[in-house]
């Protein structure tokens, strides 16, 4: 729905100077200041910003999810006329979920595991319906057919952890949709799901909404997803409204320093098709909104030898069932996967949760035990090391973790987990490692200063930096980086980027990128591995897998990519249900080995 067509209708929602404080240490100290928009019947407004920017805090208090006793909301929230912030808790406790739901960001967390998802959504029904349970639970078969998951009347009685991500979001929606409301808040409902899920949520929420004729506030960090599926935009900076107006004109015109730098950190998929090696992102200044000029990085690469040599690495996961526990099947998370990786050089390694990609990671690091094949580092097969050897090089193979937060011991200070690694190897003196932690915080873009502070005292963006100076402190040849940037917001994710693209320079380092962000990845590799059911299924230079896709896994990859241009937003791509299929098989199954043709030079496609 268009500014013109909603102009002279009453809107679904509509909020006015909003403004929520959080009581700390006795004073009441604003997050958010002076918000005030609205949602039209039927429109879509997406809330935009970084983490931290107050974007859920005006969800919760619109919801009035926060707790009172620690929070207080000022200004108007109205509703149908009705001002939410004045009604008693007993009426608001029937507008949630009756005319007002929520999807949150991890369904996980918001599903109960010790109920069916067919009870969870049926009490939703109960609660806010006059209705029989069995009239609840042919209602609830009806949502979920309706959120497109197969088989629904048998899966009423099955629990959360039975579903995939992608499958419990669809639930999420279903349960948010069971009482019809006028309004649906989707706090930041794709970041935790991969490209392709993603896709399918998207395009599930405007088929939907279609249908249903639901107003939509969406909050997220992605420009991408705002691009796809927003009407009117409102763009929030450190707890203020900074910039609103209509998706287009926020993209083609946007005017506030921060909307620019937002836009400029976007990768889209595409555009390196001119360039032959990684690009930087952009440095923008928030408060200007000026940047520099990416450019593309030196040439790295030593391709005399491989320093990393994978060779047919296979990791299995045996399935036991009934009283004697037997043998009843293995999950096949790595079959006969094989690679080189050279100095200098990114290999990428896409795919879909379930792939297998994190797996052989970790099996590469030995955090593992793989079944079979080999991994050579400068020669020497890891997998034939004892314990001692095997602690010694690894040293040479360091990784990054997705969560930055869980990979620190949030009782030792930045400093000391720094050290940590160096003086374990014995690389030094306490005064010597007090050396390298301040180097190492300068080489990631912070201050020798800050090892003294502890990891909650940072943001993610920062404490990835700290991982990052962690892994680097003993001077490995190798960095397998595990989802490390997926987790942060689009800015952060481009300063992360650019440093380790700036420490490959400096350091000649090796890094094994597992991703499954497509745009990302066309930004940082040298080449590009795609996995799928534990296999490689297409490897080459990325510019040739990006600009000649063989395999149907990769074309679906970058098909479901969200596009940031609103001039699209209106397009629908085909919705599929369908997920990653199962990597189980038989305890008696026997793999069979792939072949390879060669599409050009160094770009090899499995038949």
């Amino acid at each position: 729905m268009t500014n013109i067509e909603t102009r002279n209708i009453a809107p679904v929602l509509s909020v006015q100077n909003l403004t929520t404080s959080f009581n700390v240490d006795g004073e009441w100290k604003p997050v958010v200041r002076n918000v005030s928009f609205s949602v039209a019947p039927g429109e879509t407004v997406a809330i935009v910003g970084e983490s931290g920017s107050g974007k859920s805090v005006t969800s919760l208090s619109i919801m009035r999810l926060l707790q009172e006793e620690t929070s207080r909301i000022e200004g108007k929230i109205i509703l149908d006329g009705r001002d939410l912030l004045s009604l008693p808790e007993h009426e608001m406790r029937k507008v949630r979920g009756n005319e007002v739901s929520m999807i949150f960001q991890e369904p996980m967390t918001s599903l109960n595991p010790l109920f069916t998802i067919g009870d969870q959504i049926s009490e939703a029904l109960l609660c806010h319906k006059p209705m029989s349970a069995a009239e609840a639970r042919a209602e609830t078969i009806r949502l979920l057919d309706k959120v497109r998951i197969p088989s629904a009347a048998s899966r009423f009685d099955e629990y959360p952890h039975r579903f995939s991500g992608g499958m419990r979001q669809r639930v999420m929606i279903a349960m948010a949709l069971a009482s019809k409301p006028k309004l649906l808040i989707a706090d930041e409902p794709t970041t935790a799901l991969d490209v392709t899920i993603q896709g399918q949520i998207l395009d599930l929420i405007k088929i939907l909404q279609e249908e249903e004729g639901t107003s939509v506030l969406f909050i997220t960090h992605d420009m991408g997803v705002v691009a796809e599926i927003a009407d009117r935009t409102v763009v929030m900076y450190r707890g203020e409204q900074v910039e609103t107006g209509a998706t287009a004109d926020i993209f083609h015109r946007g005017r506030h320093p921060y909307t620019r730098a937002l836009l400029s950190a976007v990768p889209v998929l595409g555009s390196m098709q001119k360039y032959e090696r990684p690009l930087r992102f952009p440095v923008v200044n928030n408060a200007t909104g000026q940047s520099d000029t990416p450019v593309e990085v030196p040439d790295t690469v030593a391709r005399d030898k491989p320093i990393l040599e994978v060779k047919n690495l296979t990791k299995r996961f045996e399935i036991h069932s009934g009283l004697f526990g037997r043998l009843s099947g293995r999950v096949h998370a790595v079959e006969n996967v094989s690679f080189d990786l050279y100095a200098g050089e990114t290999l990428s390694l896409v795919g879909e949760s379930g792939c297998g990609k994190s797996t052989t990671g970790r099996a590469i690091m030995r955090l593992i035990e793989p079944d079979s094949g080999s991994v050579t580092v400068e020669g020497r097969d890891l997998l034939a090391l004892d314990k001692r050897q095997m602690r010694e090089m690894r040293k040479s193979v360091q990784m990054i973790f997705q969560d930055p937060f869980a990979s620190l011991n949030p009782r030792m200070t930045v400093g000391q987990a720094i050290a940590e690694p160096y003086l374990e190897h014995r690389m030094g003196t306490s005064k010597e490692a007090k050396e390298v932690v301040a180097d190492m915080l300068r080489k990631v873009g912070l201050t020798p200063d800050m090892a003294s502070r502890y990891p909650h005292e940072f943001s993610g963006g920062q404490r990835q930096r700290i991982c990052i100076a962690r892994a680097l402190a003993l001077q490995p040849k190798v960095i397998v980086a595990d989802e490390s940037v997926s987790a942060l917001d689009v800015s952060i994710k481009a300063q992360v980027i650019n440093l380790m693209l700036d420490l490959q320079q400096s350091l000649n380092l090796a890094f094994l990128f597992i991703s499954h962000d497509m745009a990302v990845v066309e930004r940082v590799s040298h080449r590009v591995a795609v996995m799928y059911l534990g296999e490689i299924v297409e490897i080459g230079p990325r510019a040739a897998v990006f600009g000649n896709p063989q395999h149907e896994y990769t074309k679906k990859l970058m098909a479901a990519v969200p596009v940031p241009d609103p001039d699209r937003r209106r397009e629908k791509r085909m919705v599929a249900s369908d997920e990653l299929r199962s990597p189980i098989r038989p305890a008696d199954y026997i793999a069979t080995r792939r072949e390879y043709r060669e599409v050009s030079a160094g770009h090899l496609v499995a038949q």
